[in-house]
């Protein structure tokens, strides 16, 4: 049965960075409703959809979002109004050709995501149901193992950690309530850990996380490992990394920054892989730049106790998976349907990487939304892993939320068992 679309809204307010972001709400004829925000990172790929901003300096710096706005009342809401709402693939397919650029930047990629995003809500709705069951199908089998962002590297007045991410993962349970208070439990131990390690207590990083205490990854993960077993979860809790090499890389010298050093891709793969050998790592992210596929090649061939996945490498896009597949770069893919700008391209790239046994971890963004629609996408898709930032602040602990609610819902229903993943 038909839900025709009848009204698109469209208006600006503020992500979890309090930047200007694009909302967008859709009405049915039969009274439903969906309501999106588009999401954005900040550590942003040269490849992903293009975020269209106003670039007037007298009102939030340059980052207001009013002319996409604009666009989705003026241009999108014209072409869209009267498509059914579970034909999410024409809704999506409309906006592309209205744009007609690669990027999306014509109209916004934020715009088209907000759009796509709350149609999909929408539909949801019409259903009757949450999105995450809309999604499903059916009952939930699993529940996603949650990874918690709780170092932050980067760029710090007094250091430089080249890694950008080091992550927990929980994995040790069946029980999702239980992964979840293990992590929490770890985080808050950790706060102990690293005040003995500096001295004083750390700061609170921009994505929430702590600070990273060294330039040396290694260090790091000796004081997450030393929390663990503080907490008596040792062999249940494991590691991951995000390590954004393409914030570390220079292109002139075709080199990476590692602990205060300049390092070439060899060295940085070389240094990885010891790490691998030291500590029980399920995953590292973009080790190398997002244009090094011969890196990302022998990154996979070398390294053979944690999986290698792409995050800048694939963007989301499907052009960029195959050839990411072709070349055995990557084992898989962190999944992120703003990098795309629409539903259906996520999904598309999902099914692919599913279809030719790539793994995708579904991802917010540090710039993100309360009830972004990733999460629903996580849950009912009932991926393996997901990425959530540190169990700190609202849209962060709305997830964990999302999850433990889902689990409740869903008699029977248990943590992903990853084991069958694991390298190490």
């Amino acid at each position: 049965m038909e839900d025709k679309i009848v009204s698109v809204r469209a208006q600006q307010i503020i992500d979890t960075k309090c930047r200007p972001t694009v909302e967008v709400e859709i009405r049915t004829e039969s009274g439903a409703t969906g309501l999106a925000a588009a999401s954005t990172g900040t550590s942003v790929g040269m490849r992903e959809a293009y975020v269209l901003r106003d670039q007037d300096p007298t009102t939030y710096g340059g980052l207001s979002v009013h002319k996409a706005v604009a666009n989705v009342a003026d241009i999108i809401a014209p072409e869209i109004v009267g498509l059914d709402i579970f034909d999410q693939r024409t809704i999506d397919a409309t906006m592309i050709a209205l744009d007609g650029t690669p990027n999306k930047s014509r109209l916004g990629g934020n715009a088209i995501q907000a759009v796509s995003a709350a149609a999909f809500r929408a539909a949801a709705d019409s259903r009757q149901v949450p999105l995450y069951s809309y999604i499903s199908g059916g009952n939930l089998q699993t529940i996603p193992v949650p990874c918690f962002n709780v170092v932050n590297g980067g760029r710090y007045d007094h250091l430089t950690q080249a890694f950008n991410e080091f992550l927990i993962v929980p994995h040790g349970t069946d029980s999702v309530n239980f992964a979840i208070e293990m992590a929490v439990t770890v985080f808050q131990k950790l706060n102990d850990v690293i005040t003995k390690y500096l001295g004083y207590k750390p700061p609170i990083a921009s994505s929430y996380g702590y600070v990273a205490p060294s330039d040396d990854p290694e260090i790091i993960l000796l004081l997450m490992q030393e929390a663990i077993d503080a907490c008596n979860f040792t062999g249940r809790i494991s590691f991951a990394l995000d390590c954004a090499s393409s914030e570390m890389y220079d292109e002139a010298t075709n080199t990476y920054e590692l602990k205060g050093k300049r390092v070439t891709a060899s060295q940085l793969i070389d240094y990885a892989k010891s790490l691998t050998e030291k500590f029980n790592i399920v995953f590292i992210e973009d080790l190398l730049d997002e244009n090094d596929w011969d890196g990302f090649v022998h990154a996979r061939q070398d390294i053979d106790r944690t999986l290698i996945l792409g995050d800048d490498l694939t963007a989301t896009n499907m052009t960029l998976l195959k050839k990411a597949y072709e070349l055995r770069a990557i084992g898989g893919f962190i999944l992120k349907p703003n990098q795309v700008g629409t539903i259906t391209e996520a999904l598309d790239a999902y099914h692919f990487a599913r279809q030719h046994g790539m793994l995708a971890i579904p991802s917010g963004r540090a710039g993100g939304v309360v009830g972004d629609i990733v999460r629903d996408m996580s849950v009912g898709l009932q991926v393996p892993m997901q990425k959530n930032g540190a169990p700190r602040s609202g849209e962060r602990i709305e997830a964990l939320n999302l999850l433990m609610r889902a689990s409740a819902h869903s008699p029977g229903c248990s943590l992903y068992d990853i084991a069958p993943l694991l390298r190490f």
